[in-house]
């Protein structure tokens, strides 16, 4: 299959962090943290801005070497081998990362050409996103004119274009309405049914409870790891909402 390494389907954890660190100078952005994601998991990376959510990502997408620790994502090693990590991924942002002259089926196909999808198989991934996504009828209109509801289903459709086994979503809903994050949802699970590993960060509660396990970052520290009632139990919290203003009051004027 185009764009997937075979090792990518192994029974081993899709995500582990061991000791991960990440300096910039005097700046500790994260430091010693330990977890691991099961594959098909829907796992939440939660914390108040400047907690360390943005630089974990991207030393997972190997776009950024750690300082100390190790991690491996997918069977690899971000550190020695961060190609064979983002051949293996997926990864979709607030800002969607779409090409706003470009049409909704040109989008696509531009993304699946990129990750090595060609001729037939790449016509039929086409075909297949278009129509789990409900893309179709949009398939001819230019991404810039999307509503963000759309534009969201779009940036999904590119970022699973080549069927990764681990896809990262930072903060993907931001700034789309209640309906269409609801239906965001609906998608992200319908993926990880069929066995792609999603860790997404947000900053809508409603969502971090959609979460199965949830892991909360504050000043680049792992804090607390389990399901949503090990958390607020650990916090002694009646819900996800207060753990995390009360981790916000905490770190009020950090940046990471």
């Amino acid at each position: 299959m185009s764009g997937i390494d075979a090792r990518a389907a192994s029974p081993e954890p899709a995500v582990t962090t061991e000791g991960l660190r990440k300096s910039f100078g005097p700046l500790l952005a994260v430091e010693g943290l330990t977890m691991s994601i099961a594959a098909g998991e829907v796992f939440g990376l939660l914390g108040p801005n400047g907690s360390g959510k943005t630089t974990t990502i991207r030393i997972l997408c190997g776009l950024m070497a750690p300082s100390g620790g190790r991690a491996t994502v997918v069977g690899y090693d971000v550190a020695t081998h961060p190609e064979q990590v983002r051949r293996n991924i997926g990864y979709m942002s607030q800002r969607f990362g779409l090409y706003d002259d470009l049409t909704v089926a040109e989008n696509i196909r531009f993304y699946a050409s990129v990750y090595g999808l060609v001729g037939r198989e790449r016509s039929r991934r086409i075909g297949e996103l278009m129509d789990e996504l409900g893309l179709e009828p949009r398939a001819g209109q230019l991404a810039g004119t999307l509503s963000g509801g759309w534009k969201q289903r779009l940036a999904l459709a590119c970022s699973t274009a080549h069927r990764p086994k681990m896809l990262f979503l930072d903060e993907p809903t931001a700034g789309v309405d209640p309906a269409a994050r609801r239906t965001f949802w609906q998608l992200i699970y319908r993926l990880a049914e069929r066995g792609t590993t999603i860790l997404v960060t947000t900053h809508y509660m409603d969502e971090a409870e959609r979460c199965q396990r949830i892991a909360f970052l504050s000043r680049g520290h792992l804090i607390a790891l389990g399901t949503v009632e090990q958390i607020t139990a650990h916090f002694q919290q009646p819900t996800i909402e207060d753990v995390f203003i009360e981790l916000q009051r905490r770190d009020e004027g950090v940046q990471v």
